[in-house]
């Protein structure tokens, strides 16, 4: 007769799968209205009650039967409130999804409420006629929902809190309420990370932040842009491939240049290329796709956390093969760099010029390693693939998003939508941990082992 722990979850699960990380067993009930959603939480959490149904719609005394609430964790959906939503008109009934914590509070009474959304969720307010945020209101809705909590007797609280700062290799900020009823303190987690040069990671107090070239499977192939359609096939087994839009060559070449040849330290690939009787490292960055805009290098180095994801791969996998290059003369080659057009019907340019598209295959300019001097002879391309932007999202190995609870597999689309959707893991342990520590086994101890020890 334990507490209930509920999770009004979003996309992937992963405030249900921090929550299972901390307390060591599943949450007890899953509620979302997508059925696919339901099918991936299933298959992850069998022994969970899952209700596939509008969550105004749930009968909150029935799923409980009674029986007090410990957790009610609340994901709203969030795209009604992004600024990512940019110029679009706003759905009053969506942004109003948050509403259904205030129901749970009045009618199961949860010790602790814990909501989850985009930073401008604190923002929410009335809408224009034309469907707008309305600037003059900003915030006035929130107010009311902070308010409407405390008639229900919560004390409330809310932060902006970094997955990276809590050992999610990924740097999404997110919005955190926190609200309880049952007279102890509101906890705030406290860091287990930070930036590897800040004194805290010096002497110890912190653990570096976990970083995107952890994540990389660097066993899958990473075609040459230069090489065509048929070449590619031919040497990967890839059926389908389109070729390169101009602006994703001007994205790559934008790139190579910020990344790597002007990096003083640009990220080597823990793998080497090897062809005939060549061999060298590997440079590499993150290029993203999100706005059709070119000439800014949108993207990372793999030396720090993953940018935040959304429900779309925006990330591409860039490699860059370094040779070592003999009797080099910087200034020349930096000079002579040339970029010219992936179809070879431009002579190209110098880079004293605006960027055009591309670099040569055979020369692009030098590139430092540690003092030695490299040139670069060949750059990969591939987009991210759905377990490596599922362990970016700090989700454990072994977590399934590619079939349901049924075994039958889930377009990679639907995949990759359900991890931007879903909450870094280590949110959800850390908030649990400092809050509910009564409920919490050891850290370090995965729930196999936990459950084993008690049987």
């Amino acid at each position: 007769m334990h507490e209930l722990i509920v999770d009004n979850f979003a996309g992937g699960g992963g405030a249900s799968t921090g929550i299972e990380m901390a307390i060591g067993r599943s949450v007890d009930i899953a509620i979302n209205h997508d059925p696919a959603a339901i099918a991936m939480h299933r298959a992850n959490h069998p022994n969970t009650l899952h209700l596939n149904e509008n969550v105004w719609h749930v009968n909150i005394r029935e799923a409980t039967k009674g029986r007090p609430v410990a957790l009610g964790w609340f994901s709203p959906d969030c795209t009604h409130h992004s600024k990512a939503r940019g110029g679009k008109p706003r759905e009053k009934h969506i942004r109003g999804l948050a509403w259904v914590a205030i129901r749970w509070a009045a009618i199961a009474k949860p010790r602790v409420i814990v909501l989850e959304n985009v930073e401008e969720f604190q923002d929410w307010g009335p809408l224009t006629p034309e469907g707008f945020p309305d600037p003059k209101q900003k915030g006035r809705t929130f107010r009311s929902f902070v308010n409407a909590l405390r008639r229900q007797g919560y004390d409330v609280e809310w932060r902006e809190l970094r997955a990276c700062d809590y050992g999610a290799p990924t740097i999404r900020k997110r919005f955190f309420l926190i609200a309880r009823c049952d007279g102890r303190p509101i906890v705030w987690p406290e860091p287990t990370h930070g930036d590897p040069n800040s004194p805290a990671v010096q002497v110890g107090r912190l653990k570096p932040w976990r970083t995107a070239g952890e994540i990389i499977d660097w066993s899958i192939p990473c075609p040459s842009i230069f090489d065509t359609t048929e070449e590619i096939k031919a040497k990967h087994g890839i059926r389908t491939v389109r070729p390169l839009a101009e602006n994703t060559l001007r994205r790559i070449g934008l790139g190579v240049w910020k990344f790597i040849i002007n990096n003083p330290d640009p990220f080597i690939a823990p793998v080497e290329w090897k062809e005939g009787d060549h061999s060298g490292p590997v440079a590499a960055f993150l290029a993203k796709y999100h706005t059709e805009t070119t000439n800014d290098p949108r993207g990372q180095t793999l030396d720090r956390p993953l940018l935040t994801q959304d429900t779309s791969n925006r990330f591409a996998l860039v490699t860059a093969r370094l040779q070592k290059a003999e009797k080099v003369n910087p200034n020349t080659e930096r000079v002579y760099a040339f970029l010219i057009a992936y179809y070879g019907s431009s002579i190209g340019q110098s880079l004293d010029e605006p960027l055009a598209t591309i670099v040569t295959k055979d020369r692009f300019g030098l590139v430092m390693v540690r003092g030695t001097p490299y040139k670069i002879v060949d750059i990969g391309l591939r987009m991210l693939e759905p377990h490596e932007l599922y362990a970016g999202q700090g989700f454990p190995p072994g977590y399934i998003f590619d079939r349901d609870h049924e075994g039958r597999p889930i377009p990679k689309k639907e995949q990759v939508a359900k991890c931007g959707n879903a909450v870094p893991p280590q949110f959800a342990e850390a908030i649990i941990r400092a809050n509910l520590p009564e409920l919490c086994i050891p850290e370090g101890t995965d729930r196999f082992s936990w459950e084993a020890m008690l049987a």
